[in-house]
C-alpha cells in the first residue's frame, strides 16, 4: 500500500520495566527503555533465517510481566508451508527457540492449568475439524471431543498450497481445494475466490454455512467444483492490473491440468474482491461467470464518498490504503480512470451478478448500480441483487441463505449447464419482491 507500514506489535513488558519486547515479522526483539543499551533480538534471528513468525504465548493470565529467568511458549507459523506449532524460549537470553511442534493444522492458544504443567488447545485444519485436547508436552496429547461427526457422510474436500510465476516474473501462491473424491481423469468446472492474500488460510477449517457473501468454499467443493484462492500483491497505481498479472497467471497455470475444465471457469469476489472481479471482466474473456459483492466500478465517483459506517471520507484510502491509487483525483486522474471498470464496460461479454445493498456503511451502494445499468444500456448479460436495510456484508441470516442459493444456481448454470432459475430469465419485479423467489427452474434461457 501507498503508506507507511504498521507495526507488528508488541509482546509486553520485562520485571521492573527493564525491557519491552517488540515484533518484526519474524522475530522478538528486547529493547531498553531508558536506552542506555543496544536492542537484542531474542530469538536469535532464527524466524527470519527459516520464515517462521514468532509471537509470544501468555499462559499465566496473572503475570504482569514477562519472565526472563525461566522458558517461554512461542507461537510458531512458517510462512513457506503455512504449518503452525510451538517453539520453547528464554527470552532473557539470545538463542534459537526450540522446536516442539510443528504439523499441517491450525492451533488455539494454549490455556494453562493453574496449579500443573497441562496445556488445552484445540486444533484442526481443512479436512479436520477443530477439536479439543490436553496435553503436558504438546507432542503426547489427548483427544477430548468429537465435533462435527457428520461430515463423515458428505463428500468433503482438500486443500493444498500451489505455487506459480507471474508473466513478470513475480512469485506468488494460492490454495487449491478438491473434492474428497477428486478424480484426474475427470474434467472440473472451477471457481476462483480472492481478496488480497489468502493462503495463510491453508489449515483453516471451514464450516459449510450461508456466508456473509464471501464464496462458500466447502460447499461447492462438496458439490463437485475446484475452487482456486490465488494471492494477490499489489504495484501502487496499478491495482486492476496488478490482480489481472497474479490472478489470470495462477489460473492459466492450473489450466495445464487435464482435470481442469478451462471453459468453465467462474470468479467470485466481495468487497475488494468484488471490485477486482468487475475490474477482469473487462480486461479478459477466459471467466464464463463472474459474480462481484458489493464492487467499486467508478473511482471517480467513489473517491469523495462517506463511509456511512464510520462517516469517514473515502479518499484517505485511494490515496494510501487499500484502493492503492497513490494520489488525488486531481493529480492522477488518469490512474483512476484506468483502474475504473465502468469506462470499459463496453469490452465485457461475461454474464455477472451484482450485489449492491441500501445500507452499505462502506462501498456507496450506487456503485453497483453504475455497473449494472451501465451493462444494462450497453445489452451486456447482467443481474442486481439488492438487499434493503442490509449492509456491506449480509448479516439476516435468510438473506445469507438467499444469496446462496442464487450463487449456486448461477453458477450451476453457467458452469455445469444445469438449467436456470426464473430470477435469472425473467427477473422479480419489484412490486413482487419478498413474495416472489424466483429459484424455480425453467427451461429459458437468460
Amino acid at each position: 500500500m501507498p503508506d507507511d507500514p504498521e507495526a507488528y506489535g508488541l509482546a509486553g513488558w520485562t520485571e521492573e520495566d527493564k525491557a519491552v519486547l517488540l515484533y518484526d515479522r519474524y522475530d522478538i526483539w528486547s529493547f531498553s527503555p531508558d536506552g542506555k543499551s543496544s536492542a537484542k533480538n531474542v530469538t536469535n534471528g532464527f524466524g527470519r533465517q527459516n520464515g517462521i513468525t514468532f509471537r509470544y504465548q501468555a499462559t499465566d493470565t496473572a503475570a504482569r510481566f514477562i519472565s526472563k529467568k525461566e522458558d517461554v511458549w512461542l507461537s510458531a507459523f512458517n510462512n513457506n508451508t503455512k504449518e503452525n506449532g510451538f517453539y520453547r524460549s528464554n527470552l532473557g537470553e539470545t538463542k534459537n527457540p526450540q522446536l516442539v511442534v510443528m504439523a499441517p493444522f491450525k492451533y488455539s492458544i494454549l490455556v494453562k492449568a493453574k496449579d500443573a504443567e497441562r496445556y488445552i488447545y484445540d486444533k484442526g485444519n481443512y479436512t479436520a475439524s477443530p477439536n479439543v485436547y490436553v496435553s503436558t508436552d504438546l507432542k503426547t496429547e489427548t483427544k477430548l471431543s468429537n465435533t462435527n461427526p457428520q461430515q463423515q457422510n458428505y463428500n468433503w474436500g482438500t486443500a493444498e498450497l500451489v505455487k506459480w510465476t507471474t508473466p513478470k516474473g513475480f512469485k506468488s501462491e494460492g490454495i487449491l481445494y478438491k473434492p474428497e473424491n477428486f478424480d484426474p481423469n475427470k474434467k472440473y468446472p472451477m471457481i476462483v475466490y480472492f481478496y488480497e492474500k489468502l493462503s495463510d488460510g491453508l489449515y483453516t477449517y471451514n464450516a459449510p454455512a450461508p456466508t456473509p457473501s464471501r464464496l462458500n468454499i466447502p460447499f461447492f467443493v462438496s458439490n463437485g467444483y475446484l475452487v482456486f484462492a490465488p494471492d494477490i500483491s499489489y504495484q501502487t497505481g496499478h491495482p486492476g492490473q496488478s490482480a489481472m498479472e497474479y490472478i489470470n497467471s495462477g489460473v492459466e497455470s492450473l489450466k495445464k491440468n487435464n482435470w481442469v475444465d478451462g471453459s468453465k471457469i467462474g470468479i467470485q469476489g466481495q468487497s475488494w474482491g468484488g471490485y477486482q472481479v468487475a475490474y477482469l471482466i473487462t480486461q479478459t474473456n477466459m471467466y464464463a461467470a463472474a459474480w462481484a459483492g458489493a464492487p467499486v466500478a467508478n473511482m471517480t465517483s467513489a473517491y469523495g464518498g462517506i463511509r456511512w459506517e464510520s462517516g469517514m471520507n473515502r479518499q484517505f484510502q485511494y490515496e494510501k490504503t487499500q484502493s492503492r491509487i497513490g494520489a488525488t483525483l486531481w493529480e492522477k486522474p488518469e490512474l483512476y480512470i484506468e483502474n475504473s471498470p465502468l469506462f470499459s464496460l463496453p469490452k465485457v461479454s461475461t454474464p455477472v451478478v451484482i450485489m449492491a445493498n441500501d445500507a452499505d456503511g462502506a462501498v456507496p451502494w450506487y456503485q453497483g448500480v453504475e455497473m449494472f445499468t451501465g451493462l444494462k444500456r450497453l445489452g451486456k448479460p447482467a443481474w442486481l441483487l439488492n438487499y434493503n436495510n442490509e449492509a456491506h456484508n449480509l448479516m439476516l441470516r435468510q438473506n445469507r441463505k438467499d444469496i446462496q442459493i442464487r450463487e449456486q444456481q448461477f453458477f450451476d448454470y453457467y458452469l455445469k449447464g444445469a438449467k436456470a432459475p426464473v430470477w435469472m430469465t425473467s427477473g422479480v419485479p419489484a412490486t413482487e419482491k419478498g413474495k416472489t423467489w424466483g429459484f424455480e427452474l425453467t427451461d429459458e434461457k437468460p
